[in-house]
């Protein structure tokens, strides 16, 4: 019956029944919760605190330079110009004339439609209902062109030209049909067939993420009731043997008789907290390095307030990764350990493993590193963050407020995949009435941390900015930093569609260590499928080749693809490289070091003050 009032153009959409005490009933008490919802939004706009502008887009001068380009190609090759424009009035005209002469002949069908298949536009009535079906294609048929024209500018630096491709890319996402509720056919129903309850719903849930935020916006993504840290999420055994202000180090149980003698640690990333390794048992790659006989340590970093405004990556690498090593060996009693980092923290580990062969320090056996970028002479997506006029805004930002708060990190990552990470949640969320999702990933992402003042605008500048280690100029603990000083033995996973570390910007940096052993493989999939992959999913594979790391695109044309997990290819080559097997060294075993309290301990939980 739906189907055909919207046939009909909306024209019907009452029946008797909508007429009947209830649905008026249902009407009035709607009302009144739009009234309240509305005056508890204006309360939340009401509490919103002020941050520098700057953070929310680039700077005027990108777009006057795409303006400028524009100009010069209409001045000096016009033809291109009307090359563009004559086809995109071409396309629409034809369609618009097909629908018409459809529309004549008394056909409620569309008229042929070639446009490309997008996820977005995954409800039938998108292709089946002209109505929906026109506005559909004329948007995509707008869309390419925005996107050719942008693209055949010229006369833009590459850098330049890349943000204009990715910020004009934003504005035309953000003006989908599928986000606005006069174009959307999916929530309309559900407002039809719900007497406006979704719409309702949908409200509630806008107002709730207003007031988690104080009247700034951010989805969103999964249900916050379902997951208990601890509890249902980050179970594998352990427990905490050491504190500083920097971090809580987790030794976990042994689940075998006897492990390596040589200790593995894990350096998670501070942007997110460590659990991603440690979601559930069947998806856990903490879980499923302690049942292969390792003595493994977790690194669990604080989430900063106020008063770590002046840490900076020297006190990451001094009071964290330092320190950790220096008290796993206590605790095992070894003078040597492995170690891994993940994204940022695998950078600042490549920074310590510099700073260690600098001063003569053998401590490190091995080293492993996940997604990690020490080259950043070029970017990747996230490039488009990196210049002067967001950074600036964030460096003024963070020397008011000593943090720059999780919610920008938050946003920004989620920007790099607006269509999946904002849009579609937001439809769901807000137009549909739909509660968040029960999905631990998501529960995860949303679960950012700060970041020290001094230490955001050293990583900006000093490493995304000027590129001062791959250039060997980066001072830090009083010692000149080369990514060339590092002869470690590594193995570097990076993933194939990663949008935060691409993979050849990744291999770029890798190339350039010095050490003599150096394993590379890329995963399939991005920055956390790609490496949260646990053999018994079988889901993505990865690829290995041994010719020399010389050129990433060689690399990948000539290497060999296998079908699941890495995992197992680290464990063999880990193994190698970390000792007899010898009793399994329980957790707070030794007086010098109790078992503080159980994993996953208290840094992972507590909630910085503002």
């Amino acid at each position: 019956m739906l189907h055909g009032r919207m046939y009909g153009g909306f024209a019907d959409m009452t029946t008797e029944d909508d007429t009947s005490g209830a649905s008026l009933e249902r009407m009035n008490a709607n009302l009144q919760k739009i009234e309240e919802l509305s005056q508890r939004m204006v309360a939340s706009f009401a509490r919103k605190k002020g941050y520098d502008a700057a953070l929310d887009a680039p700077g005027q001068d990108l777009f006057m330079k795409a303006a400028a380009a524009y100009m010069y190609e209409m001045m000096h090759n016009p033809s291109k110009i009307l090359q563009h424009q004559v086809g995109y009035w071409g396309k629409s005209l034809k369609h618009y004339v097909e629908a018409q002469q459809a529309l004549a002949k008394g056909q409620l069908t569309p008229p042929d439609d070639q446009t490309p298949k997008d996820r977005r536009f995954s409800n039938p009535l998108w292709e089946t209902h002209p109505y929906f079906n026109y506005i559909k294609q004329q948007y995509l048929m707008s869309a390419e062109a925005m996107e050719r024209a942008v693209a055949d500018l010229g006369h833009l630096d590459p850098q330049d030209q890349k943000r204009v491709e990715y910020f004009s890319r934003q504005i035309v996402d953000m003006f989908s049909p599928t986000n606005f509720l006069g174009t959307n056919p999916e929530a309309l129903s559900r407002a039809v067939e719900t007497d406006g309850q979704s719409l309702v719903d949908g409200l509630e849930n806008l107002v709730r993420d207003l007031e988690a935020n104080d009247g700034d916006l951010l989805v969103t993504l999964a249900k916050k009731d379902a997951f208990r840290i601890g509890d249902n999420l980050a179970t594998t055994p352990g427990s905490v043997v050491f504190r500083n202000r920097m971090f809580e180090l987790i030794q976990y149980t042994p689940s075998t008789e006897k492990a390596h003698r040589t200790p593995l640690i894990i350096f998670p990333p501070w942007i997110n907290k460590f659990y991603i390794m440690d979601l559930k048992p069947a998806n856990s790659l903490i879980k499923w390095v302690v049942e292969q006989g390792y003595t493994l340590f977790v690194v669990s970093w604080v989430n900063p307030d106020t008063s770590y405004a002046d840490v900076g990556l020297d006190t990451y690498v001094q009071e964290g990764f330092l320190t950790a090593i220096d008290q796993v060996k206590q605790i095992t009693g070894e003078p040597k350990v492995n170690v891994a980092g993940y994204c940022i923290a695998g950078t600042t580990l490549a920074l310590t493993l510099a700073l260690m062969a600098k001063r003569g320090d053998t401590s490190v056996r091995s080293a492993t590193f996940f997604t990690t970028l020490t080259d950043f002479s070029d970017q990747g997506e996230v490039g488009v963050f990196l210049s002067n006029d967001f950074v600036d805004g964030i460096e003024r930002e963070v020397q008011q407020k000593g943090v720059l708060h999780s919610f920008f990190m938050t946003r920004t990552f989620s920007y790099l995949r607006a269509n999946d990470l904002v849009y579609a949640p937001a439809i769901r969320s807000y137009m549909m009435g739909e509660a968040p999702p029960a999905f631990d990933l998501l529960f995860w992402n949303g679960d950012s941390t700060n970041l020290p003042a001094r230490m955001s605008i050293e990583y900006l500048r000093n490493l995304c900015q000027n590129d001062l280690f791959a250039k060997g100029t980066l001072e830090i603990c009083g010692e000149v930093l080369s990514i060339h000083d590092i002869k470690t033995p590594v193995f570097a996973v990076a993933c194939e569609t990663d949008h935060i570390a691409a993979w050849k910007s990744a291999f770029n940096g890798l190339r350039q260590f010095a050490s003599k052993d150096k394993t590379f493989v890329l995963s399939e999939s991005g920055h956390i499928a790609g490496i949260i992959n646990p053999p018994s999913k079988r889901k993505y594979g990865h690829y290995t080749n041994d010719a020399a790391l010389n050129d990433a695109d060689n690399w990948q044309a000539t290497a060999t693809h296998h079908d699941g997990s890495w995992w197992p290819r680290w464990s063999e080559w880990l193994g190698h490289r970390s000792g007899a097997m010898v009793a399994a060294l329980q957790p707070g075993a030794q007086e010098s070091h109790p078992a503080l309290c159980p994993a996953p301990g208290s840094y992972v939980v507590t909630v910085p003050k503002d």
